[in-house]
């Protein structure tokens, strides 16, 4: 069995160089590592050193045992869809504009499909350690939130009743015009255009069993991964990583990323004589400041949730090999 680490936190954290950081210390230290990011950013392949990156696991040149991949959400969609529709249903859903729009910009449509995707690499057997870089939406909550968000949208009371509670024909459930919400569309939308929206509830319902069906093997593997939350000292992302701790398990741990180095606190004056020493003196007492309140703040959190706590330093250039992301990984514990 794989073993998991999830990788999450607000935008712009740096978690991504984190989870190829991580997966590259895995790799090196023998086992055979896969990173999956959903982020269509680039920043994995060029924290990897790459022009570019595949919907499908690639090995990385020059690191035996690495691989990695940049999840295409709407291709993810488009094998899901295939292998729990039947081929003509199938044709239908992807032709259908409706489910483009939820494939393509709903959070929780992309957020399974990365946990869809996570599971199907977890059971082909082919890495011993899986590390994945969450989407930043909600600071990555609803990546845990989406296998229920998905059974919700697809088996939800909205589908139940305009399609009923058993699965209609196409024309019983353009015979249910008469209901007043559908007959307003009807007159306000257009016949055509209803059908349209018709075709897409009832193809969507198709696909309900055999989606709930997996979404409970992502729960499972979501429920054994090890969880690491990334955040800064910043006010934004630290209200978003204060949000795990009351929507999910507790993670295992909390890095604090771009840490200043704990003794720039206690800095003295440059000893610089002139204007040169006062601005030097101004600069060293702002960023004493700083870090005195980094170091604070990692150790209210840690005594609040309970938690393993540690401080990645602040690099002035990020990463842009795997030699660089694996001095980076010094500061990570070793992976589970």
């Amino acid at each position: 069995m794989s073993r998991v680490v999830v990788v999450t936190g607000a935008g712009g954290v740096g978690k991504t160089t984190l989870a190829a950081a991580t997966a590259v210390r895995a790799a090196r230290q023998g086992s055979s590592a896969l990173v999956l990011t959903v982020d269509p950013a680039r920043r994995l392949a060029d924290a990897l050193g790459l022009d570019e990156l595949g919907n499908d696991p690639e090995p990385v040149p020059n690191e035996p045992g690495l691989s990695a991949a940049m999840l295409d959400v709407t291709a993810s969609w488009e094998a899901m869809v295939n292998q729990h529709a039947e081929p003509d249903v199938a044709d239908r859903l992807l032709a259908n504009p409706y489910f483009r729009a939820i494939a393509d910009r709903f959070p929780a449509a992309q957020s399974y499909a990365a946990g869809e995707e996570m599971s199907r690499y977890i059971e082909s057997g082919r890495w011993e350690v899986i590390v994945v870089d969450t989407p930043p939406s909600a600071g990555g909550i609803d990546f845990f939130e989406a296998p229920a968000n998905m059974r919700n949208l697809i088996g939800g009371r909205l589908l139940r009743w305009i399609t009923g509670a058993r699965l209609p024909g196409r024309k019983a459930l353009y015979r249910i015009a008469a209901r007043p919400a559908l007959r307003l569309a009807d007159s306000v939308l257009g016949g055509p255009l209803l059908e349209e929206i018709a075709d897409f509830f009832v193809d969507l319902r198709t696909l309900h069993d055999g989606i709930s069906a997996r979404a409970r093997h992502v729960e499972r593997h979501l429920a054994e991964a090890t969880t690491v939350v990334v955040t800064t000292s910043d006010p934004t992302p630290l209200r978003e990583a204060h949000r795990f701790f009351g929507s999910i398990e507790k993670p295992e741990l909390v890095v604090f990323n771009r840490a200043l180095p704990a003794e720039w606190a206690d800095a003295g004056p440059s000893g610089v004589e002139g204007k040169i020493g006062v601005i030097a003196d101004k600069a060293i007492e702002r960023w004493g400041t700083e870090a005195h309140k980094g170091a604070r703040v990692q150790a209210e959190f840690s005594e609040r949730y309970g938690v393993d706590v540690v401080a990645v330093p602040w690099l002035a250039t990020p990463p842009t090999d795997a030699d660089a992301l694996d001095t980076l990984a010094d500061g990570l514990p070793t992976t589970p």
